[in-house]
Parts: C-alpha cells; structure tokens; sequence
C-alpha cells in the first residue's frame, strides 16, 4: 500500500485537546468485522462485549517527564531538549533530541533550571537532530533523577496545541502504568478506570501486561509513498511468562485475546511462534504493520482514532481492513468523535 491511501481530511476542532472529565466515559464507536455494522457507545459500555476468560492486554509502560526547556552557554539561546532514552547510568548520558537542533554543536554546554541547577555537555551528534549530552551533577544517581524530573514537563504530542497543565501529570498516564521508560502515552489504555477494570473482573475478564517503552517513532512523519521502504525506530518491549501463559492459555480456550492499543498489537505480533503461540521476551523490536497483515494473536483491538498518513492508522488498518476502517473515521468525522491522545476510541470485533 501507499503513503497517500491514508489520507483523510480532519477538521482541526476534532483533534482532543483535552481528556474527557471521566477516563471510562468518552464516546466509543464498536465496529463489527463480520457485519461492517458500526455502533456508538459510552467507554464503559466496552462491559457488554466481553465474556469469560477473554483476556484484555495492557501496556503498563510509564511515561516520564521527557521535555525540558533550557538555555545555551554564552549565547543565552533557548533550547528544547527532548529525553529519548538513558544511555549510561552512571555517567549521566542520555540520548536526546534538541530544537533548534543547527544552533548546538560537540562540546556545547546547556544550562537547565534557575541558577543552572543542572548543566548538560553535548558530546555526540548521532543524526541530523539527535544528540548524546553528558549531565554534570555531583549527587547521587537518584538526587540526579528528581532534579532531571522536576524540571521535565509532561512530554504531550505536539498536535495538542496548548500549553502543559497540571493535570496533564495523572491523566497522560495509564492507571497501570508501573515501568518507566516512555516518551508517549499507550492511548488506548487511557480510557480505563479502576471501577472499569472492577466490572470486568466481575465478568470473568482476564487480563495480561506487557511492556512496550513507546518512543517518537510514533509521530514521526512517514517520508515515502511505498511504504515497504519505511523504517520504524526500535523500541523496547518486554513480555513476561505470565503474560505469554495467560495469552497462551486464552489460545488454547479459543477464548479471544484484546490488545488494547497499536503498541500492545506490535509488541504480541513481535515474539510470536508458527503456531501462533507468544513467547516471552526482553529486547527491542522495529515491527512495522500495515495492510496487507496476518495477524496471530489478537482477535479484537482497542484503539483511539488516529491522525491521517500516520503509522497507526495504518496498524488499525491492517486489523479491521483498509475499507471499514475509512468507513468508520468518515462516520467518526461526521458524528463529531474526538481524535488524537486526548480523544475517543474505537473496538473493534
């Protein structure tokens, strides 16, 4: 398939910039496969389309505070960091992106916080805008972390054009977010309450975690129309033997395994074997998936609704079908649903 099948026109007042007042009570549109029938529901309504020992999977990654605003030596220039990923524990390297990315060269020095309280050394250009920087801090590793963090701001996409509030600290964060290690939220899941999750235990609903530590590959502009020629950046994904024997087990029932969001379908998809059983797994995984796509694992998708010609939409694509899936977003644009993070989501059966 091609870059310019994924385009569809968003009127820009539908792209969330909020969360709703209550995680479990945005809109939910439920696509059925089999029939191509479309319904529209309340999140919490999701109760009714499970049965016993179904299996939900989560993404319990944590997001951290990963953009920070600082100064230039000399200059005074202001400067973005952006954490990508920890490179070195005790010498304090983290890979990072920087804007104006033209303006900071090797051996440059950044200053962060009032009265620098934190004071970066670029020592690497890895590409044309990351960076390797150096933090110079005499405490320990955990002072280090606090004061990297409080002066961190809560790392939302840019396509939610407002400045960061407090609130954004909870509510871009999943209920079970436990391993830190992310730049974006696992959308998907930010839909679930605690009173939620309780009614499905109730049901009998089980539920399995992963970890897939998300990282910018997820908003980053696919720059070729065949999309065969795309390289996805790698990103960490962990599954557990209980998360593999929970699926596994859910398999041999033939009850039905839900991966809630794009991330938790990629991570299952990664460590699969020929006989469509996961495996456990530590490591890194650059999976991209699009139309055309066999999938082994999951028989049903939670989703948000995804921003045109992105690497999502073309993952949900690949689960419902490149012609529901329009199907359903035009439906959405016309009946007002919300896109983006911030937004509403879609189940798909």
């Amino acid at each position: 398939m091609k870059l310019s099948q994924f385009k569809y026109t968003l009127p820009q007042e539908l792209i969330a910039l909020y969360p709703s007042k209550n995680r479990d009570e945005s809109r939910l549109m439920v696509v059925h496969r089999d029939t191509g029938e479309v319904e529209h529901k309340i999140f919490k309504d999701i109760v009714e389309y499970f049965r016993e020992h179904d299996v939900l999977v989560f993404n319990n990654t944590k997001v951290f505070p990963a953009r920070l605003y600082g100064n230039k030596e000399k200059t005074g220039a202001e400067i973005e960091v952006f954490l990508l990923r920890e490179l070195n524990r005790e010498q304090r390297l983290w890979d990072v992106l920087v804007d104006p990315a033209r303006k900071i060269r090797i051996g440059n020095k950044l200053y962060f916080g009032e009265d620098d309280m934190l004071v970066a050394e670029v020592i690497d250009n890895t590409t044309s805008r990351g960076r390797t920087l150096r933090f110079l801090f005499d405490g320990t590793y955990e002072e280090f972390k606090q004061t990297l963090y409080s002066l961190g701001e809560t790392p939302l996409p840019r396509f939610i054009n407002r400045p960061v509030e407090p609130e954004d600290s909870d509510r871009y964060q999943t209920i079970f977010a436990k391993h830190e290690g992310a730049v974006a939220a696992p959308t998907a899941g930010l839909h679930f309450s605690r009173e939620l999750l309780k009614r499905l235990e109730i049901v009998g609903v089980e539920f399995a975690e992963i970890t897939l530590h998300l990282g910018l590959g997820n908003f980053r502009n696919v720059d070729v129309e065949d999309l065969t020629k795309h390289k996805v950046d790698s990103e960490r994904i962990i599954i557990s033997e209980a998360a593999a024997g929970t699926i596994n087990n859910a398999k041999h029932r033939r009850n039905r395994i839900c991966a809630v969001g794009t991330t938790v379908i990629r991570t299952l998809e990664s460590s699969v074997s020929t006989s469509g059983m996961v495996k456990p797994f530590n490591g890194w995984t650059n999976k991209f998936i699009f139309p055309p796509y066999e999938f082994k694992v999951p028989d049903m998708l939670v989703s948000n609704f995804h921003l045109p010609y992105s690497t999502l939409l073309m993952m949900v694509s690949a689960f419902a079908g490149y012609n529901l899936t329009f199907e359903a977003y035009r439906t959405a644009v016309k009946e007002k649903y919300r896109f983006g993070t911030y937004g509403d989501a879609m189940l798909i059966l």
